[in-house]
């Protein structure tokens, strides 16, 4: 098994379920930065899967945003600090409702 970064149950539902210790270490602050976007790669890649296979796509974004929740506090935020920002972009820049796909700029 590849180490992987996990929710705080994991282990203990490893134990119950299988009758095995996980075999666990708490990792320093840096290395957890670095697990969580390995993390959240992860499961955006298993959101653009269930999106393909249109299968629990909602159950994947919830990791995604458990894993958004991390990293905000990680960065010394808050998911409110997040939901704030977005809404700021979104006033700016508008959201993705539309579609559109950027192929480039006409020369001048």
């Amino acid at each position: 098994m590849k180490p992987k970064l996990v929710r705080d149950k994991i282990p203990e539902i490893i134990e119950k379920a299988e009758g095995v210790k996980a075999i666990i270490i708490t990792l320093n602050k840096k290395d957890y930065g670095e697990r969580l976007v390995e993390k959240i790669r992860e499961e955006a890649e298993e959101l653009l899967l269930a999106i393909k296979d249109n299968t629990n796509s909602i159950e994947e974004l919830a990791d995604i945003l458990e894993l958004i929740n991390a990293i905000a506090i990680y960065v010394g935020g808050s998911i409110s600090d997040v939901e704030k920002e977005r809404k700021k972009k979104f006033k700016i820049r508008g959201g993705f409702k539309k579609r559109y796909l950027l192929l480039g700029k006409a020369s001048e």
